[in-house]
C-alpha cells in the first residue's frame, strides 16, 4: 500500500469511528470502549427484585447533562423466576446460578447491551459461577465489589470503627463481603453481619410505613448487641438495593439505640459513577435517556404506587417506566425440582 493509500484507510477508518460504527463488525469489549465508538448505548440493569430501580433512577437523573454519548437506553430487567419463589429460596447454588445465567441470556439476546449492571448483592454474589461470566461477552460490572471498598475505606480512615453489614439472609451466608474484606487485611472482629430477611417486601410497600420502621428496628437493634460494650464508632453498610429507600429509618434506629453518630453507606450511587466515569469526555451537549421496566413476574399496585413515588423525586422517567412496565411471562424459563426449593 502506497503512503498516499495508508492515509486514506486511515481516514476511513476515522471516519467509520466517528459514524459510532466498528470497522469489524465486533461488538466493543468495555463500556468505556462503546462510549467512544458509539454515539447511542444500551445499559441494562438487574435485579433479583426491584430494589435496582434506584440504580436506574440515579442514573436516569445524572445521565443527560454529561453529554458522554448522543443516548443512552437504560433497560431494567427483574431476575426473578417466579413471583412465590425467590434466588434465597432456592436451596442449592448451582439452581440460583442457572436461573440467573438463563435471566442473562434474555438480556444478551432481547437487548444486546452495552453493559449490564448487577444492583443487587444476591446477584453479585454468585455472578462470577455464571456461563456468562465465563463467556465475558458484556462487561458486567456487580455491586458487591463496590461495597466492600466502601467499607474498607470507611475502616481504615478510622481505624477504631466497626462495620455492620446490613443485608439479605443469602448474602450474609455467602460471607461474600466478610471474606473480600478480611482479604486485605480488615480485621474479623471489626465486622458484623446483620441479616434482615423478609425486608425488601416490606420496603418494595412502603419504604417509610410502620412494618418497615419495625423490621427495621429490630434488625439494628440486634446488630447493636452483638457490637457489645465496645466503644467507638460505627459504620453501617445496606448491602441490599432496596435498603437506601429507607435510609432515614436507619439512622433514626441507631439514634434510638445509643449511637447518634453511625455512618450509613449506600454503595447505590457507585454504578451510576461507574459509567459516567467509563463515558469518558463530553461528546454531545446533552445525552437522551429512555428507561424501560421488565419483569418475568407481575408487578403489582401495591408495589408499583409506593415505590413509584420514591423514585420519581430522584427521576420521573423512571417512575414512569414502573408505572407501564413491560410483564413478560415467557422472559427466559428453568425447571426447578420442588426438593430444590427452601419450605
Amino acid at each position: 500500500m502506497t503512503h498516499s493509500g495508508g492515509v486514506l484507510a486511515a481516514l476511513a477508518l476515522a471516519a467509520l469511528a466517528a459514524a459510532g460504527c466498528s470497522v469489524s463488525g465486533r461488538r466493543p469489549a468495555t463500556f468505556a470502549e462503546a462510549a467512544r465508538e458509539k454515539s447511542d448505548v444500551t445499559i441494562v440493569v438487574t435485579d433479583s427484585g426491584l430494589g435496582g430501580l434506584s440504580v436506574v433512577a440515579d442514573l436516569a437523573s445524572r445521565l443527560p447533562s454529561s453529554g458522554v454519548v448522543r443516548s443512552a437506553r437504560i433497560v431494567f430487567v427483574n431476575a426473578l423466576l417466579d413471583d412465590a419463589i425467590g434466588y434465597n429460596d432456592l436451596r442449592d447454588e448451582a439452581d440460583k446460578v442457572r436461573v440467573f445465567d438463563a435471566a442473562l441470556e434474555a438480556m444478551e439476546r432481547r437487548y444486546a447491551p452495552d453493559l449490564i449492571l448487577i444492583a443487587c448483592n444476591t446477584l453479585s454474589v454468585f455472578y462470577e459461577r455464571t456461563l456468562h461470566a465465563r463467556r465475558g461477552t458484556t462487561e458486567t460490572v456487580s455491586i458487591v465489589p463496590m461495597g466492600v471498598d466502601l467499607v474498607e475505606r470507611a475502616l481504615r480512615e478510622r481505624p477504631e470503627a466497626r462495620a455492620v453489614l446490613f443485608a439479605t439472609k443469602g448474602t450474609i451466608d455467602s460471607n461474600a463481603h466478610r471474606r473480600l474484606l478480611e482479604q486485605p487485611g480488615i480485621a474479623a472482629d471489626r465486622i458484623v453481619g446483620q441479616a434482615c430477611p423478609r425486608l425488601t417486601g416490606a420496603i418494595e410497600r412502603g419504604a417509610h410505613d410502620a412494618e418497615t420502621a419495625s423490621r427495621i428496628e429490630g434488625f439494628v437493634k440486634e446488630a447493636v448487641g452483638r457490637l457489645g460494650d465496645r466503644p467507638g464508632p460505627v459504620v453501617a453498610s445496606l448491602n441490599c438495593t432496596h435498603f437506601g429507600y429507607a435510609r432515614p429509618l436507619w439512622e433514626e434506629a441507631f439514634e434510638r439505640l445509643g449511637h447518634p453518630a453511625v455512618t450509613v453507606l449506600d454503595p447505590n450511587p457507585l454504578m451510576a459513577d461507574h459509567v459516567l466515569r467509563a463515558g469518558g469526555e463530553r461528546r454531545f451537549p446533552e445525552t437522551a435517556v429512555t428507561v424501560e421496566v421488565v419483569s418475568k413476574t407481575p408487578i403489582g399496585e401495591d408495589v408499583k404506587g409506593p415505590l413509584g413515588a420514591l423514585l420519581a423525586t430522584v427521576s420521573p422517567a423512571t417512575a414512569e417506566a414502573l408505572a407501564r412496565y413491560t410483564h413478560v411471562p415467557d422472559l427466559f424459563h428453568v425447571e426447578i425440582e420442588p426438593s430444590a426449593i427452601l419450605r
